[in-house]
């Protein structure tokens, strides 16, 4: 089984001691969101074809890859650097910090460990179709010959991010929008160009509607990736968690409403100051990510349905 650390919280930035001290345990544990059971998932070489590491920042993480390679693990780095604002991303570490670690794990590890995620693209007063455009040229560039994928994809508008965008357009005095398909799929096909030119496939997360010429389907969690960082070969069946997902299969072991990144588009995190409580009480030393307690509110629990729907963008 490939293992996804993961897509619902960043793991290498805030709990990579915990993580690093369940793979010496050999298991973590994990409560279903939807029935409320507990789930033992081993972590164990013999039963794990290898990890799919997302993160925004890989620095705090960067000590415990030697680790994980000399156990005999295969990787890959889901790597998302937007460059946004703070307006938009409250917490995340500069981007120049995250290119730097992003080329040092490529230089270690090989160009296809990283995979760059300049995900989801969110169309702004602080962040327009211009902003974009020089930001992802400049990012290309800057990570040119460390990777050959980048994955894009357009922020999905749940219940819950409509109210945090809203939220955060009046906060920061800023407006935003969501584009027609047609100016989506216009500003993907530059993306492709500018990726092109650098050496990078561009590719599209889970949205066909946007595979435009240059673009293709992307596969984030990848057995074929894994395989070529291993040299060994991974025997998996691709099974996407939603519609349009290419992926294949995979057991998540992170939990919602936990990253305190703050990025107000983020449809893992529903409450930013419950997601902060939950890191702040967080365990290293538990079996668990976040300990199940009391269920929650049937409000909160109404809204939780709506805008848990996998969509990795972390």
């Amino acid at each position: 089984m490939i293992i996804s650390a993961s897509y619902k919280t960043d793991i290498p930035t805030f709990y990579g001691e915990w993580f690093m001290n369940r793979l010496r345990a050999g298991y973590c544990k994990m409560v279903n969101p939807f029935n409320h059971k507990t789930v033992r998932v081993s972590l164990l070489r013999a039963e794990v074809d290898g990890f799919v590491f997302w993160t925004k920042n890989l620095g705090p993480f960067y000590k415990h890859l030697h680790e994980i390679k000399q156990r005999g693990f295969p990787f890959i780095i889901q790597y998302t650097i937007n460059a946004y604002p703070k307006a938009l991303e409250f917490s995340v570490v500069d981007s120049s910090k995250s290119v730097d670690y992003f080329k040092r794990a490529a230089e270690e590890y090989g160009s296809r460990v990283c995979v760059w995620r300049y995900d989801p693209i969110v169309i702004a007063s602080v962040s327009s179709k211009e902003y974009h455009l020089d930001s992802f040229e400049r990012l290309a560039r800057q990570l040119r010959g460390s990777t050959d994928e980048v994955v894009i994809s357009f922020a999905h508008l749940y219940k819950k991010t409509l109210k945090n965008m809203n939220w955060a357009a009046k906060e920061f005095a800023f407006s935003w929008h969501d584009p027609s398909l047609d100016e989506k799929r216009e500003l993907a096909g530059e993306l492709a160009q500018i990726s092109k030119a650098n050496g990078i496939q561009l590719s599209i997360c889970a949205q066909r509607d946007y595979l435009v010429q240059g673009a293709v389907d992307a596969r984030c969690v990848d057995a074929r990736r894994l395989e070529d960082t291993s040299g060994k070969r991974i025997t998996a069946i691709q099974k996407g968690n939603r519609d349009e997902c290419s992926c294949f299969a995979s057991r998540d072991i992170g939990e919602y409403d936990t990253c305190p990144h703050g990025c107000v588009y983020c449809y893992a995190v529903i409450n930013r100051e419950l997601a902060q409580k939950r890191y702040r009480e967080h365990d290293p030393s538990s079996d668990f990510l976040f300990k199940p307690q009391q269920i929650l509110e049937p409000d909160f629990q109404e809204d939780r349905q709506i805008s848990l729907l996998p969509n990795p963008s972390l």
